[in-house]
């Protein structure tokens, strides 16, 4: 067992919101200590679960695992807030001056994470998001998120390749002052382009889901998107042309939050 503590020694965090994927947890941590512990983060990194309310084992597995390994942080919401309270929560308690996000379903590889970061200190960028080179899904939901990302780009001017990847890393300063909303997942790189910060992109692996079920279908996210998606565009047109002095990230340790607590942020 590691005893480190969230603490100065965390240079990258990261960050995997969490909704009843109990199948893959244990795999998935696996592969982030054998990524990070076998990088030259090793010694210097924490990973940060949010449980979105899960119905199945996902909050039991965590809180072994938090057990085992001081680096594992879990923070465990009482209601289900959705995958942008999670994410936003998880970033803000996360310490390190790298924040790195990834889906928990196992479809995204933790090793891509190495080259974005390598990329991001490279190319002195805000955040580096990742497009996945082959996607891994049915047909329909390819098409369908072609077709979404293409009305993305022509109603906010953007060129992101691939809003729904999970994999991003951040510089920790770029994220201080954005403003979160439930949706907000589906923009971040255009959302921090519309506060000035740079954002590039790389390829990456993508694998089939191998065990529980997808949370998201064209039904279930089409229409919510579209109106998202107007709000954004709309921030965009109203976006200050003046620098303002930035705000802290909030910091915290394994916590357990309201639905309330979970989806406000100043």
């Amino acid at each position: 067992m590691d005893s480190m503590r969230a603490s100065d020694r965390v240079r990258l965090s990261l960050v995997a919101p969490v909704h009843d994927e109990a199948p893959n947890l244990d795999l998935l941590i696996e592969r982030a200590i054998g990524v990070l512990d076998g990088s030259r983060w090793r010694g210097a990194w924490e990973f940060v679960l949010v449980d979105d309310a899960s119905a199945d084992e996902s909050g039991a597995i965590l809180r072994r695992w938090g057990e085992r390994d001081a680096r594992i942080r879990v923070i465990t919401f009482e209601r289900n807030a959705g995958q942008s309270a999670a994410l936003a929560h998880g970033l803000c308690a996360a310490v390190g001056e790298f924040k790195a996000t990834l889906d928990a379903d196992l479809q995204n590889d933790p090793v891509d994470l190495l080259g974005m970061l390598e990329l991001l200190q490279a190319e002195s960028c805000d955040a580096v998001v990742g497009w996945r080179r082959t996607r891994q899904d049915s047909w329909v939901k390819r098409k369908s998120s072609r077709v979404a990302n293409a009305v993305r780009n022509a109603i906010t001017g953007d060129d992101i390749r691939d809003t729904g990847c999970g994999l991003k890393v951040f510089r920790a300063e770029a994220l201080e002052g954005l403003r979160w909303f439930d949706g907000a997942h589906r923009f971040l790189p255009t959302l921090l382009r519309t506060q000035g910060k740079r954002v590039l992109q790389h390829p990456v692996n993508h694998h089939p889901r191998v065990a529980g079920r997808s949370k998201y279908g064209v039904r279930n996210r089409a229409l919510r998107a579209f109106v998202d998606l107007l709000g954004v565009r709309w921030l965009q047109s109203r976006a200050l042309r003046v620098p303002l002095p930035a705000t802290g990230v909030a910091a915290g340790g394994t916590a357990r939050a309201s639905r309330s607590q979970a989806e406000v942020f100043p």
